[in-house]
């Protein structure tokens, strides 16, 4: 059993049974995989188009676009069920202070400042790598210790940026 939230809206897929629900109600759904990366998915006789665009470590997170518009995906399956049920995933959630390099780049910006009160997703800092610029942003929820690097700075994969 999946439990998968679009935006707002809450999927269920029974994997088993093959039985998709959207909202509590049973829904006909089919999946075509045209790619590695594209689908064709038919809900309710309505067509998507869907295309990843990044995928967490975690494989609990994605960003995808369904017919031209970015959405943002999270997907529980029974084991985080359980896991939430006996509160957990809160301490897991909040064991995470650091933001590290995910890839070697140079530092362009900061964005947040020392002090700030930043949100899961708020923009911490800009990191070029291969000459595109990404934006860094909070793993969850806190406030900035330290800023822990410096704009022109180089940096490696790994290397602290921000302490949480």
């Amino acid at each position: 059993m999946l439990n998968i939230k679009v935006n707002n809206q809450d999927f269920v897929y029974n994997a088993v049974s093959g039985v998709a629900m959207l909202d509590g109600k049973p829904v006909e759904a089919d999946v075509v995989k045209l790619s590695s990366t594209k689908f064709h998915l038919i809900i309710n006789h309505k067509s998507y188009s869907i295309e990843l665009l990044e995928k967490a470590e975690n494989s609990k997170t994605m960003r995808i676009l369904v017919n031209g518009i970015k959405q943002e995906i999270s997907i529980k399956d029974k084991y985080d069920a359980l896991l939430s049920q006996l509160g957990m995933d809160k301490m897991m959630a909040n064991k995470n202070n650091h933001i590290k390099a995910p890839m070697p780049g140079l530092v362009l910006r900061i964005i947040a400042n020392v002090g700030d009160v930043v949100k899961k997703g708020d923009p911490i800092l800009v990191l070029e790598a291969m000459k595109m610029e990404n934006v860094i942003k909070a793993d969850g929820d806190g406030t900035i210790k330290r800023i822990a690097v410096e704009p022109k700075q180089v940096v490696e994969k790994n290397t602290l940026l921000v302490e949480l």
